[in-house]
């Protein structure tokens, strides 16, 4: 379930972004604040994914508001001013709805949510080919494109998914994450790992040689391992 929160000035635009939640089970509304200095309260005592912010807001703008957050949720940005689209995109927003806004363009904006696999079920049918996901790690979200991911590596209920510049840790399982992974670019090698296969640089025995690690390959696995080798992916 992805919490939500809108925070909105107006009551007309509020009724409309709730009545658009409506139509998506996993969007939970937990919260309707009128100005920042709620939102910022409500951030620090609820559990929040994502906050569908207005610009305009008295007192304190919603763009004052995004900057002064340390650890945002994700965010859609809600607006009747189309100036602000550019700006937006350096708070690295999820999308920039204008007023009045649509179910359909509403719709695609939380599908750019799903594309992300925020969670691993989908909120609606998802846009073909996503190029990254969004990762919970800590209190945090991070935006990882797939062409970062080394290979991931299963802890229980928890992964680390590796790249070269940075190490995850998430709470999620290993069948969760081969599931949402696009098939053509990774492979489940072991029934703690999964590899990027445009990094692997060799295979030899039961053995995948990337850059910088070894990976094991599963017994289970073996065969869909060297039917990837003879046909080239």
């Amino acid at each position: 379930m992805i919490k939500c929160i809108i925070v909105e000035d107006e009551e007309l635009a509020q009724d409309v972004i709730q009545s658009h939640l409506e139509n998506f089970r996993d969007l939970e509304l937990v919260g309707v604040f009128r100005n920042a200095q709620e939102a910022d309260i409500a951030l620090q005592t609820l559990e929040v994914d994502l906050m569908f912010l207005d610009i305009r807001l008295p007192a304190m703008s919603g763009m004052s508001f995004l900057k002064s957050l340390s650890n945002p949720p994700l965010v859609v940005l809600t607006t009747a001013y189309p100036e602000y689209a550019l700006e937006s995109y350096e708070y690295n927003v999820i999308d920039y709805l204008l007023k009045p806004i649509s179910l359909e363009r509403f719709t695609k904006a939380v599908n750019k949510i799903a594309n992300g696999r925020l969670y691993s079920q989908p909120v609606r049918e998802l846009a073909k080919d996503p190029d990254h996901i969004f990762i919970k790690s800590g209190s945090k979200f991070f935006k990882v494109n797939f062409s970062e991911i080394i290979f991931v590596e299963g802890m229980k209920d928890y992964l680390r998914i590796h790249s070269p510049d940075y190490t995850l840790v998430t709470h999620q399982t290993m069948n969760e994450m081969e599931k949402i992974l696009p098939s053509h670019q990774f492979m489940r090698v072991h029934k703690s790992y999964i590899v990027a296969i445009d990094h692997i640089k060799s295979i030899y025995g039961n053995t995948i040689e990337l850059k910088k690690s070894s990976i094991p390959i599963g017994i289970s696995y073996k065969e869909s391992v060297m039917r990837m080798m003879k046909t080239g992916g």
